[in-house]
């Protein structure tokens, strides 16, 4: 089993053992990426098979953030249907947008070959159905939009799970597999031709040298110490850039729930989506000789729900209405960050340096939208340009296509720096919370986060997130600390969990502050 970034265990990381790597002390490289997730490590591969010197640094273990918890769809159907890139983007792009995402499933199927990963990789189609008569109607489009970019599809009268349908589209050639075990066989590969990965090893700052970038890394092994690496270029593949940039005005935060099912009888084959917003997912996968029908949904803005955990009861209550469940053997959630006008933001980072690169915003597509970035990355460090650098430009403007959403997804955001954060709580608010429960208070004029472990011990820290000074909310189903402005997330002791944040929550003592009343 290997570690990640919430209480909850997923059905990669409770199948796959941690994958050791040869930490190193600073150095020069061509290219530094921070992040050690698919985007992080396929990248490195790519640049390392062109002849650069690169280091891969992750702040916590491989696969620890949103890969080790995707639900692993590996799909030219995007969840930014082809009809609205058309209308905000023109034909052109989105063809440019149609055939990135062909690109990118073709590496994934050359990496495969190439090292002869056992990933259970398997392609299949992808079926998009509409259960009333308004979802027929978007359907239709985006069938219509299908013809128009050369992607195929077609309607079909059958689908290969047990859900009600008016109208169902099958879009062939789609894939599934193991994310875990596909990154840890690239890693290996990535290291035997001489790359570096470094676990442990948190990007704290970065600042231009003439034509190095230096990036500041904090080693967490025991004693803290900082150490610096020098590069002619810096990859942030970190989900989304740490510091304050304006990707996280043009980024919202969602988490998206995932459980791992036996069924009692026959496993569907192929990748099935609905229509509705948020979404259901479901496929299934064989691990280890074992195969499982993995269903998500119930998206929702990181810290705006109260209660996580009914979010996992609704997604059950869900699949047990339509499959015959025999036990549920993981639940987990995971988090993603959408993007203002729908596609992702690859390349440049805007307001740096020439040489300082991003590759954020994928929403639920984050594992096509991987190897899209890999490409295009390696393109733009090795060659300068890029086909595709303009249509996925982080410093593209576009004040008609998603300039509504830019403006909904960060009111927010301004919510909270000119509303009051909390609401005034008494001692009962200490007294009262049960076992394995968080919640922000006031005491005696001073705000702070709380939480009682399993042990009824209670661990006291500043809610206020070290990014940009919002107020963290609990998330009892992860048991965590999440910040709805931005998306940074924190253990029950404060510790960064995932960024943008790169500094951890400042600790409160209670022992004194409480004198026995507890």
């Amino acid at each position: 089993m290997i570690a990640r970034d919430g209480a909850k265990e997923s059905l990669w990381q409770h199948t796959a053992e941690e994958l050791k790597t040869t930490a190193t002390q600073g150095g020069i490289y061509d290219v530094i990426i921070a992040g050690a997730g698919i985007t992080g490590i396929s990248l490195g591969l790519q640049l390392q098979k062109q002849g650069l010197r690169c280091i891969v640094l992750e702040a916590n273990s491989i696969c620890f953030g949103t890969t080790g918890g995707t639900t692993a769809h590996i799909n030219t159907l995007l969840d930014t249907p082809y009809p609205g890139i058309i209308k905000d983007f023109g034909e052109d792009n989105a063809l440019l947008v149609t055939q990135a995402v062909k690109v990118a499933m073709e590496l994934f199927k050359t990496n495969i070959a190439d090292y002869d990963i056992r990933c259970g990789f398997e392609e299949a189609s992808a079926y998009l159905i509409a259960q009333d008569e308004d979802q027929v109607k978007e359907l239709d489009g985006i069938q219509e939009s299908c013809q128009k970019l050369n992607v195929q599809a077609g309607f079909s009268n059958n689908i290969p799970v047990p859900l009600p349908f008016i109208k169902a589209m099958e879009i062939p050639s789609q894939a599934k597999f193991s994310p875990v075990e596909y990154v840890y066989a690239l890693a290996l590969v990535f290291e035997r031709l001489g790359g570096v990965i470094v676990q442990q090893c948190r990007v704290i700052n970065h600042q231009a040298q003439m034509d190095l970038v230096t990036g500041k890394e904090l080693i967490e092994a025991g004693t803290s110490l900082e150490v610096s690496f020098y590069g002619k270029a810096l990859v942030y593949a970190t989900h989304i850039p740490t510091g304050v940039n304006v990707l996280h005005f043009r980024c919202a935060p969602y988490r998206s729930y995932a459980m791992a099912v036996k069924l009692e009888d026959d496993y569907p084959g192929g990748l099935i989506y609905d229509m509705y917003d948020p979404y259901h997912y479901y496929r299934t996968q064989e691990i280890n000789g074992e195969k499982y029908f993995i269903a998500g949904g119930e998206d929702h803005k990181t810290g705006h729900e109260e209660n996580t955990e009914r979010c996992f009861h609704a997604l059950e209550a869900h699949v047990r209405k339509f499959f015959k469940v025999k036990e549920i053997t993981h639940q987990w959630s995971s988090q993603y960050f959408e993007p203002a006008d729908g596609l992702p933001y690859i390349g440049k980072l805007p307001g740096d340096t020439s040489n300082v690169y991003v590759a954020t915003g994928f929403g639920g597509n984050g594992i096509t939208y991987s190897h899209v970035a890999t490409l295009l990355l390696t393109d733009l460090i090795v060659n300068g340009s890029s086909k595709y650098e303009k249509v996925f430009s982080p410093n593209r403007v576009k004040p008609i296509a998603g300039f509504s959403n830019f403006i909904k997804e960060n009111a927010d955001v301004v919510k909270q720096f000119i509303a009051k954060w909390f609401a005034a709580e008494d001692l009962e608010s200490f007294t009262g919370l049960a076992r394995g429960e968080g919640k922000v208070v006031t005491f005696q004029d001073r705000k702070m986060a709380l939480y009682k472990d399993d042990n009824g011990n209670l661990h006291a820290i500043n809610p206020i997130c070290t990014h940009l000074k919002c107020s963290v909310a609990w998330n009892a189903a992860e048991r965590s600390w999440d910040c709805p402005c931005h998306g940074a997330r924190y253990d029950a002791d404060g510790e960064v969990l995932t960024g943008p944040a790169d500094r951890n929550l400042e600790h409160i003592e209670v022992r004194d502050l409480l004198d026995g009343q507890l």
